[in-house]
């Protein structure tokens, strides 16, 4: 598999690309943290039969982390925007956990002629959502900081133990743990206390997309505790056709901590919704 290093607006944007050609891709957007070599096994697994694209976004993994990028949800969406369109991508089956909700939702809002499926994980509209409590305290000035400044690898991964049972694979935390840097942990603050209204922006995107009656699936750990297996259900308001999976003893990323259970159930949703593509959509060339 091969990672571009792609720039855009003089941000470097790394992007795992299986195919060089075809105007349709499945694009996987990670949430906080996280980084575009998370969907790697899944992506194994849909390339043979879909173009992939999983980018680190600005802020997170490798990429550029620089102070003056737009840390909103609408600049993560103008970034998406233009990842997109410098691929070659115009219609796009997304894949979504955590914050990559908030801005792949946004981006399928204004470019919905451009959507062909969403699969949510973990994530979704989240009208009356109430912030956990790391996002609380990351959204409140000066204690968000110290939070940030004092938070060590022992105390990183002993956050993680809560809400999965299952646990998360050691490769997955230490690179999560090398990853959260100074400038992502600085990237964080910025998006959290930039995000607001999220019944307002739930609004907006659900009056844009239901019309189009997209195929979706929903796939939902119900042991996290940052954001409430319940939502789940809310997303056929906006979907109504979606397909919901939960997964019992997973938490807030089943992807990670049940890797065949998630599997099981997307490959062969995203197998069907790729298979009415045009001939020109399918990957040209094998993945590396």
């Amino acid at each position: 598999m091969i990672q571009h290093q792609v720039v855009i607006g003089g941000v470097r944007t790394p992007v795992y690309d299986s195919a060089e050609q075809g105007s349709e891709a499945v694009v996987f957007v990670h949430g906080n943290p996280g980084t575009g070599d998370d969907w790697l096994p899944l992506i194994a697994e849909i390339a043979p039969f879909a173009r992939c694209l999983a980018p680190d976004m600005p802020g997170f993994g490798t990429a550029d982390k620089p102070a003056d990028f737009n840390y909103t949800v609408a600049g993560y969406a103008a970034h998406l925007d233009a990842l997109l369109a410098g691929r070659g991508v115009t219609r796009a089956h997304l894949v979504l956990h955590d914050f990559g909700g908030p801005w792949g939702l946004a981006w399928a809002a204004a470019q919905a002629e451009q959507v062909a499926s969403i699969t949510l994980i973990n994530i979704g509209l989240m009208r009356g959502y109430r912030w956990h409590y790391a996002a609380r305290i990351w959204r409140t000035p000066l204690l968000g900081e110290l939070f940030q400044a004092i938070t060590t690898r022992a105390g990183f991964r002993l956050a993680l133990r809560h809400g999965n049972p299952r646990g998360l694979p050691d490769a997955f935390v230490e690179r999560m743990i090398r990853n959260y840097d100074r400038a992502t942990r600085r990237a964080v603050l910025k998006l959290y206390r930039a995000t607001d209204a999220l019944d307002a922006a739930a609004e907006a995107v659900h009056a844009a997309l239901r019309p189009r009656d997209l195929d979706c699936l929903v796939l939902w750990g119900k042991c996290d505790p940052y954001v409430p297996w319940r939502f789940a259900e809310q997303q056929r308001e906006t979907f109504p056709r979606a397909e919901l999976a939960y997964f019992e003893d997973s938490g807030h990323w089943p992807f990670i901590d049940n890797p065949t259970a998630v599997a099981a159930v997307l490959v062969p949703f995203l197998r069907r919704v790729t298979a009415h593509s045009p001939a020109h959509s399918r990957p040209s060339t094998p993945p590396s």
